[in-house]
């Protein structure tokens, strides 16, 4: 699954630059996270980096963007240009 960020978020400008494939931005009321970058950090890291630094915890799993492991692995690589 991509993430997703809710109206929780308070734009506290952390999670963006943490995002190895820049899948977050700022969004009209709050950051948004484009579900076509997002990877959970699969290839990158052991965990989502942005759910790690995030004070609120408003990042949640998108339920809208069921991928599996492998599916995310292989975003990363299209993304990336790298084999994991």
């Amino acid at each position: 699954m991509a993430l997703m960020i809710t109206d929780e978020c308070i734009n506290c400008d952390v999670c963006e630059p943490e995002c190895p494939n820049e899948a977050i931005s700022q969004g009209d009321e709050t950051y948004v996270i484009d579900s076509n970058k997002c990877t959970e950090c699969v290839g990158h890291y052991d965990e989502p980096q942005c759910v790690q630094v995030c004070p609120v915890d408003c990042i949640p799993k998108n339920p809208d963007v069921v991928e599996s492991k492998e599916q995310l692995l292989i975003k990363y690589q299209r993304l990336t240009g790298k084999a994991a």
